[in-house]
């Protein structure tokens, strides 16, 4: 069975006395860059807000997910596994409700518990928060014995609007935590939807996509909900100080995955999985720190649970990463690990990545490596299909296949992983490491490659829903 070091007794853990509980504050963006803010080095995104929360607090530089795929990295975060162990790694999948998350251990340890914005992991778990308010719910109230759903109503999309609500009907008289889950920057795009928007010039657009019209408008509305998420994350920060609780409030910031646009979301490139992660404690963590360490989004409860002195589960497969907040040069881990299955598109991708180099398996090798529907639909996806003859070799690359077996990054040198060197003989020794890294990993945690496959739902080149689109529910796996 696989056990992690949460199983024992945790020699760096910060004393928490009851009345000294901090407050905890989850804000998860849907399909945010880890570029594609200010605190990354973004030269034209407006993000004042999350800048803000930098300057307050630590920015973490090698934070990753454990895939790039909306809600089984979700799941994931939530109990603290990897995807192919939550019975919910493909995309739609409710996470089962045998699985343990973090939340309902926080909530037994005396915190109020409460879910705002998008939910997307099934009805099964929504018992683990005290109160549940899904996107286009009208309201925010205390449960109650008679509490039903409360009427739809219209939105401005961004996911955020009972963010503050949530804020002011919290009970007084105990810690709290919230996850709140926006819905933006995540497809589809409209025009204006905040006072200044970016225009086509202030896209910086990464070399493995075309440099042409299509995709700067595309980045640049993609940049104006980044901004809107960013007006949001202020209005939370500005309430936490009007109710005087900021002080012992640990806010973090993060996404779900990378961006949604081709080789970006659904892939185990960097620009997939690596995620922006702010944290602002005022109490304890100072102020314009940088954390340089690894970091899985799968060590994010059981940090909570040990900065809230809440009991811990010898399920978790994640480390607290609490000693970074006050320690942030010693190292926790000295691999992160990445999955990529089902969504929308079938796929089996594997990953580790050390603090420099990055290994990646594909298993079905045959398929290209195509971007979510979504994104296939998108106009830069599009644009490329018009252009594919012209793109070169890395923009070429969603369209190839097969795809390597094996590929290997020097992620300092290649920050985009556009040179495979995994014939490269000086790095040998580095790929048969995070070889057997990779080996040992799938072994640990039983990942096993499915009997079948699952077939795709949507087309290829156009994104257009197909004829049949069933999609037949695999045998929940047992955990290890």
């Amino acid at each position: 069975m696989y056990r992690t070091a949460l199983t024992v007794v945790l020699l760096f853990a910060i004393p928490v006395s009851a009345q000294d509980r901090p407050n905890i504050v989850l804000i998860i963006a849907d399909d945010l860059g880890c570029d594609d803010c200010g605190p990354y080095g973004h030269r034209t995104i407006q993000t004042p807000n999350l800048d803000r929360l930098a300057k307050e607090g630590m920015r973490f530089d090698r934070a990753f997910l454990t895939c790039s795929s909306c809600s089984p990295s979700r799941s994931s975060l939530i109990t603290s596994r990897y995807p192919h162990n939550t019975g919910a790694e493909q995309l739609h999948w409710p996470l089962p409700k045998e699985q343990i998350t973090f939340v309902e251990r926080l909530k037994k340890g005396g915190y109020w518990t409460a879910a705002v914005g998008k939910w997307h992991l099934g009805n099964a778990v929504k018992d683990r928060f005290n109160v549940v308010r899904e996107v286009g719910t009208a309201g925010f109230q205390l449960p109650t014995k008679d509490d039903v759903p409360a009427p739809k109503i219209a939105t401005d999309g961004s996911g955020c609007e009972q963010w503050v609500p949530a804020l002011r009907a919290r009970p007084k008289d105990q810690p709290f935590f919230l996850w709140l889950a926006a819905v933006d920057p995540h497809r589809d795009y409209q025009a204006n939807i905040i006072a200044k928007p970016h225009r086509p010039e202030d896209a910086v657009v990464p070399p493995y996509l075309p440099d042409v019209i299509e995709t700067r408008r595309d980045l640049a509305m993609y940049y104006d909900e980044i901004a809107r998420l960013d007006a949001y994350v202020g209005k939370v920060l500005d309430e936490l100080d009007a109710q005087k609780v900021a002080e012992n409030t640990i806010v973090v910031f993060m996404s779900d995955n990378g961006r949604p646009f081709p080789r970006c979301k659904t892939t185990v490139y960097d620009s997939g999985v690596r995620t922006p992660l702010l944290v602002r404690w005022p109490k304890k963590v100072k102020a314009g720190s940088v954390c340089d360490q690894l970091v899985s989004s799968i060590d994010i409860g059981p940090t909570f649970i040990e900065l809230s002195g809440a009991t811990t589960s010898d399920t978790f497969q994640g480390k607290s990463f609490s000693r970074l907040l006050t320690e942030p040069t010693k190292a926790i881990r000295e691999h992160v690990f990445a999955e990529h299955n089902w969504h929308d598109f079938e796929a089996r991708s594997r990953a580790v990545r050390s603090m420099k180099y990055k290994y990646i398996r594909n298993e079905y090798s045959d398929l290209p490596n195509t971007p979510p529907a979504d994104a296939v639909r998108s106009p830069t996806f599009q644009a490329m299909r018009k252009l594919r003859d012209q793109l070169t070799p890395a923009q070429r690359m969603v369209f190839t296949k097969p795809l390597p077996a094996e590929e290997l990054y020097d992620c300092d040198a290649d920050r985009h992983e556009l040179t495979n060197l995994i014939d490269d003989p000086k790095l040998a020794n580095v790929r048969d490491e995070l070889r057997k890294a990779l080996d040992d990993w799938q072994k640990q945690t039983d990942d096993v490659r499915p009997e079948k496959r699952t077939p795709d739902e949507f087309d290829r080149e156009t994104g257009e829903p197909l004829p049949d689109r069933k999609r037949p529910r695999l045998p929940p796996k047992k955990m290890p």
